[in-house]
């Protein structure tokens, strides 16, 4: 019997996220505070009292989550967990939750990520769309199918939900061909870009150099990578798999169920919203499943 510790990425935020933490628990307040003197602006301003678009904004939303769900789990007393993942995003703070990365070198690195995606987006026209209804080999086949455009499978969120990352032209055409194959919907996502593809492959470099000069620890447990959904504990390899996620597809379908079938019984997911236990109810149904926000 394990339990894993989730977390959340991109897409989970809200107005108000973590001012009750900041204003109840002196720990908290303090990591918030230090978060605004590496960040240079107070984001503490934004997540608690700005609007959804300032929160928005490419150089808020993904510190701004990592804030919550980081500061969160190293509030908590008594957490040791067997197993840590985290999807897209998610995985940095998972990577502080199992002591690889220092909070502060952590937010480094997910402020310049976030820095470099925009900056890629801004070089390609591209964007995602979420995939109902459709089984993951028909999207993979249907986007592989598509002539003179980049458009493959990037998150594999649970059984029946399938998000495409690619050129607009692509995500068109390929919209198309699902839709006659008989998905349920093909939803545009209001993203800038094709994250998780290799339109993001400019950003993947920068965020390459970072790493490299960012000391990783020893894990006090293995971290599930979106990758390739397996265990890793060794320094150098779970860096190289968090270089990668840039430009390879989240598995996060494979991740749960991988967890699941070596030995993960309970799973909490910590940080804002509860996406991740609504995914891991599909995928496993059988596990305990409950958030900490």
């Amino acid at each position: 019997m394990k339990h894993a510790y989730i977390f959340p990425g991109q897409g989970a935020q809200f107005s108000g996220m973590g001012k009750a933490l900041y204003e109840e628990n002196t720990i908290a307040k303090e990591y918030f505070e230090q978060a605004n003197e590496i960040l240079g602006f107070r984001i503490t301003d934004i997540m608690f009292g700005g609007t959804d678009e300032e929160l928005k904004q490419t150089n808020v939303t993904q510190p701004a989550i990592f804030l919550y769900s980081a500061i969160l789990y190293l509030t908590l007393t008594d957490v040791t967990p067997d197993i840590v993942a985290g999807h897209s995003l998610g995985e940095f703070s998972a990577l502080v939750a199992n002591k690889v990365l220092l909070f502060e070198d952590a937010l480094q690195l997910v402020s310049k990520r976030a820095i470099a995606m925009q900056r890629a987006c801004e070089l390609y026209p591209s964007t995602m769309a979420a995939v109902i209804g459709l089984e993951d080999s028909i999207v993979e086949k249907i986007c592989s199918e598509v002539q003179g455009e980049i458009v493959i499978a990037a998150n594999y969120n649970c059984p029946g939900q399938l998000v495409i990352s690619g050129s607009n032209e692509g995500i068109r055409l390929a919209g198309e061909l699902l839709k006659a194959a008989g998905a349920k919907r093909v939803l545009q996502l209001p993203v800038g870009g094709a994250f998780h593809s290799p339109l993001m492959e400019s950003a993947r470099e920068e965020l390459e150099i970072a790493i490299d000069a960012t000391h990783f620890s020893n894990p006090t447990c293995p971290i599930y990578q979106n990758v390739d959904a397996h265990p890793y504990i060794e320094p150098s390899v779970i860096k190289q798999n968090l270089i990668n996620q840039l430009t390879s597809p989240v598995r996060w379908t494979q991740t749960v169920q991988n967890m699941v079938a070596n030995g993960a019984t309970h799973l909490t997911e910590v940080g804002p919203g509860s996406v991740l236990q609504g995914l891991v109810k599909k995928i496993a149904k059988d596990v305990i499943t409950d958030g900490i926000n």
